[in-house]
């Protein structure tokens, strides 16, 4: 079994938009919540599987802001995030994400489960995924998401598109949501540098026809991977948590 320690930027939240507000910094109580399962999943790993099939990593995270489809989850603040992933050679994974977030009724951390599949499909890769996202301290914004992901090469670059769907549920609101993207990235100068962005819109429980855009670059500067990408948003009707931005992050693999 090949484990991994990973201090990684993810640009990505969970949590709905209009339950953002200003919050504590609490990473510490992520990593907590998190290292708290490494015991149980490797014994499982040790007993039932063949580890030569699996592979686990940890990641700790660092962004300068905490956006997810565009809107701050963390008040414009930096945020602290962490996951520990286990994946098999079939193609089935689970990940364990927390991350820090502004104050929501009582929750300063988000915690999201997920299982998933990932599978070559000739040109094609797809991934698909089932997940929960979890406020400790404010049970009553928990809620469930599905979503699919398919991908291509096109000569050095990769191409995606993504659904996103969360259904009726009384803690959404009573309503649903969709969320549909498309992602590319595209190395530079060999692979110094990655060049990558997206385009989403999102209707529904927490978006009206909401749009979002960025784009980065990326590069490697020893054990260190830096990054900067300009996030923007469009009919979020004034919202302040989705005026645009330029989000610092940084990475380091040990």
């Amino acid at each position: 079994m090949q484990i991994s320690l990973q201090l990684r930027i993810n640009l990505q939240s969970r949590m709905p938009p209009d339950v953002a507000r200003v919050g504590k910094f609490r990473g510490a109580a992520i990593v907590a919540l998190l290292v708290t399962s490494f015991p149980t999943a490797v014994r499982a790993e040790e007993t039932a599987v063949d580890t030569d099939t699996l592979d686990a990593s940890f990641t700790l995270s660092a962004v300068s802001d905490y956006r997810y489809r565009g809107l701050s989850l963390s008040n414009k603040k930096p945020a602290l995030q962490a996951e520990f992933s286990v994946s098999h050679d079939s193609g089935v994974y689970t990940r364990f994400w927390g991350s820090t977030i502004a104050d929501n009724g009582g929750a300063d951390i988000e915690t999201q489960v997920t299982v998933g599949y990932y599978a070559e499909l000739g040109a094609f890769n797809a991934d698909a995924q089932a997940a929960y996202y979890i406020y400790p301290g404010a049970a009553g914004d928990n809620y469930g998401e599905v979503a699919l992901r398919l991908g291509r090469s096109v000569g050095p670059a990769e191409l995606g598109a993504t659904v996103s769907y969360a259904p009726r549920q009384r803690h959404i609101g009573d309503t649903d949501n969709l969320y549909t993207g498309l992602d590319a990235s595209v190395p530079l100068f060999g692979e110094l540098l990655t060049l990558s962005g997206n385009f989403g819109v999102e209707d529904g429980a927490f978006g009206d026809r909401k749009l979002d855009w960025s784009v980065g670059v990326s590069g490697q500067a020893d054990r260190f991977l830096l990054g900067l990408a300009y996030v923007d948003t469009s009919r979020t009707f004034g919202d302040r948590l989705g005026e645009p931005s330029v989000v610092a992050s940084i990475s380091a693999t040990f």
